[in-house]
């Protein structure tokens, strides 16, 4: 079955809003098995908005509609679609109880306008909504489906989940499943030449590579008749893409990021780390930092931004910072043993570089990052050369900070002595 997705509203249109819902919905229906080729925003316009569902209803079975079901004249979605579809509005009395007894519960007044949202199309289906005075709506007719939902994630979302999401899974006639690995320390042109063949040709399941910040997602994806045959389908593919790129995969979890992978491999070995960073400005103690339970291995984080500040918290050396510069692999490499004494700490991790836009020069450009890491005293420096705005720089220097990380904590232990019974452990 085929959907498509209408999103409306002039805000987003004008770029005020970003359109989450549209990325929300697109997966719930590949996960149904729903077949989607169209997305469309469209303004608060009457005559765009009918042309849009017109011919949406020519080309799809079923229309999901987010936005523009409120109680203002701009709130245009519900009228249009039952135009579209030759149905009359008329006042839905469940839903006028619960408009009433939403606003009394707050102990607000309602305004006159928010009765419109009582309105339903006739013969529609009314799915309450928990979160909001907007119900949803479900019309049918004559083989096309119309879904439309609250424009606000948090109503529409637990609503689909809750209500729609049973409802198309009635309808569906296959289920879609995926499954996503995802590799750092490689790029994207490197990942997909390690998998040419496997991609060649392919049918069912399918593979495609996405790159990301730092990171390559490789996601596998089937189609059969119920998800234990789909997941059957995608499982020996997941088996040799982690025979092929083996310890470059830091998960096989969608859910799972880059930092969590690393403080998961900090916890599963007990270790600590503490940051310093210059040129990051506390980016990568940042996300660290979010992930839960990392207060079991963060010990501190330094943002030493100055020489001065080098010198006086870390101990970088006065006579390294003239001869080499705050921006060379040797100050990196203070920088790291620096904390390293400072906070006890396991492992440590430090950041210098030039995030322009100005300062660099011919032989230490913008972009020139060096970044040290040092495990039980086994400290490692990498120079990196990222390019694009100052932010991309930072951001990129971060997804660096995380991979050297994991790479220097699997390495460390996969060269220890194995006679003391402590094996490297990667979760």
């Amino acid at each position: 079955m085929i959907v498509e997705l209408i999103s409306v509203g002039t805000e987003i249109l004008l770029g005020n809003i970003v359109n989450t819902n549209a990325a929300f919905l697109a997966e719930q229906c590949a996960a149904l098995g729903l077949s989607c080729y169209y997305q469309t925003v469209v303004g608060d316009n009457e005559a765009r908005l009918l042309e849009t569902v017109e011919l949406a209803k020519s080309r799809a079975d079923i229309l999901i509609l987010t936005g523009g079901l409120g109680p203002t004249q701009d709130d245009l979605t519900k009228e249009t679609v039952a135009k579209a579809f030759g149905k009359k509005l008329s006042e839905d009395q469940h839903t006028r109880e619960r408009i009433e007894e939403y606003f009394k519960s707050r102990g607000k007044k309602i305004a006159d306008n928010n009765w419109k949202q009582a309105m339903v199309p006739e013969g529609a289906i009314v799915l309450d909504n928990d979160n909001g005075t907007a119900p949803g709506i479900i019309l049918e007719e004559q083989g096309k489906t119309a879904i439309l939902l609250p424009g606000p994630p948090n109503e529409l979302k637990p609503l689909f989940s809750e209500q729609v999401y049973p409802y198309l899974q009635a309808k569906a006639d296959r289920v879609i499943r995926s499954q996503t690995v995802k590799v750092c320390g490689i790029g994207e042109s490197m990942a997909e030449s390690m998998i040419e063949d496997m991609i060649t040709g392919q049918d069912n399941p399918t593979i495609a590579t996405y790159a990301k910040t730092g990171e390559v997602h490789i996601r596998v994806t089937a189609g059969a008749e119920s998800e234990k045959e789909a997941m059957k389908l995608i499982k020996p593919v997941i088996k040799e893409l982690k025979n092929r790129f083996q310890e470059y995969i830091y998960t096989t979890n969608e859910n799972v990021t880059l930092e969590q992978a690393c403080v998961d491999l900090l916890l599963a070995n007990d270790l600590t780390i503490s940051t310093m960073e210059s040129c990051t400005g506390g980016m990568i103690a940042a996300r660290l930092i979010n992930v839960p339970g990392v207060s079991e291995v963060f010990k501190a984080g330094y943002v030493t931004y100055s020489n001065k500040a080098k010198r006086k918290v870390l101990g970088v050396k006065q006579t390294t910072l003239k001869k080499h510069t705050a921006v060379s692999a040797k100050v990196a490499e203070e920088m790291a043993q620096g904390v390293s004494l400072l906070t006890k700490a396991d492992v440590t991790l430090s950041v210098t570089g030039l995030a322009g836009p100005d300062g660099g020069t011919e032989e230490k450009p913008v972009g020139l990052v060096y970044i040290g890491c040092s495990v039980k005293g086994k400290t490692k420096v990498a120079e990196y050369h990222f390019s694009g705005s100052r932010m991309k720089i930072r951001e990129s220097a971060v997804v660096a900070a995380l991979t050297l990380l994991r790479q220097c904590v699997l390495e460390y232990f996969s060269e220890v002595t194995f006679g003391n019974g402590k094996q490297k452990k990667n979760r």
